[in-house]
């Protein structure tokens, strides 16, 4: 039997055609086997964004057959972002990632002189943990947690939960441009120092954290909701923030919530996260915008944060790894 011969290039003009078996392969689990919320690209329109490099793309052959790919992004934010790792089967997979990981690693050479690799191995890809580990790669356990629109169970606890009691100085009110400043500051302040910061290092500094915040609100991470999202004022001044928007058809998400630490430890967050998650119930049963779910992502060592979402109606989907490679030292 001859020897299984192993190649490994990027996506290029040559390989369009025998490459869409192994896409579509994947197009097909995405959302069972690898948690997508939405649909993925049509093969016509992945081919189209790889060669505009909004990102590249990396195919293993097996005997000129291509049975695995990579891809990968560098230009999105200041982290070069492994966003898939996909085989054709689980036959050979560990030698497959092997290679793949290797070549994607010899191709970032240079940006990982200052960028970190940040890896969300959502769905299957999480049984590749300890084979990328070999490499360097360091891990946080993120928990998905959602709210079901329609659930009797989750909407009564909303309804139902109470709330700590605030003096009259404290308000809770919708988004404005006038507090974006206020929002960057905050966020920076809250995150800099966590572990979301060791796969997004932009949340170390406030031009970083600025990107952030105008990806949110210029509708690059999906529409955002400034009715939605909540602010906490102090003598009409921003001290706390739950953004919210919709990253795709019914979904709604949280994507950050930061309290000022001068303000925290009184349950303020609560307040934010139970106005945003009401107005959105009654969005939905008035008519005004249909929603499916809201979902969060926080630490799964984060208890507190975890006790928080359950106890307004959030319960727990799935886990999955959040691999990070810091920075290659120049020797």
């Amino acid at each position: 039997m001859a020897e299984t011969a192993y190649e490994v290039e990027l996506l290029n003009g040559s390989l369009y055609k025998i490459f869409a078996g192994v896409y579509n392969d994947f197009k097909a689990k995405a959302v069972s086997e690898y948690k997508f919320e939405l649909e993925p690209l049509s093969y016509e329109e992945f081919v189209d964004a790889v060669e505009k490099q909004y990102m590249q793309c990396i195919v293993l052959k097996e005997n000129d057959i291509p049975t695995a790919f990579l891809v990968y992004t560098t230009s999105i934010s200041e982290s070069i972002e492994l966003n898939l790792i996909h085989c054709l089967g689980t036959e050979d997979e560990i030698v497959k990632i092997k290679l793949l990981i290797e070549k994607f690693l010899e191709l970032t050479t240079d940006e990982r002189q200052t960028k970190v690799v940040s890896y969300p191995m959502i769905g299957h890809q999480s049984v590749f943990t300890a084979d990328i580990a070999r490499f360097g790669f360091k891990f946080v356990g993120l928990a998905v947690l959602r709210f079901v629109m329609g659930n009797a169970s989750s909407e009564r606890i909303l309804e139902n939960m109470k709330l700590s009691e605030r003096s009259e100085d404290y308000k809770i009110v919708g988004y404005s441009e006038s507090y974006k400043e206020d929002a960057i500051r905050i966020i920076h302040e809250s995150f800099r120092d966590t572990q979301d910061a060791l796969y997004d290092t932009r949340f170390k500094s406030i031009e970083g954290t600025t990107d952030i915040i105008n990806k949110v609100i210029e509708n690059i991470y999906g529409e955002f909701l400034p009715d939605v999202t909540s602010v906490l004022l102090y003598k009409d001044t921003p001290v706390g923030f739950a953004f919210a928007n919709v990253t795709g058809g019914k979904i709604a998400n949280i994507p950050l919530v930061a309290i000022e630490k001068e303000h925290r430890g009184h349950g303020f967050s609560e307040h934010l996260l139970n106005r945003s998650i009401k107005t959105l119930v009654d969005w939905t049963k008035l008519g005004k915008r249909e929603f499916s779910e809201v979902n969060v992502t926080t630490e799964t060592n984060n208890y507190k944060a975890l006790k928080m979402y359950r106890r307004i109606g959030f319960r727990e989907d799935f886990c999955y790894p959040q691999a990070y490679l810091m920075q290659k030292k120049k020797k």
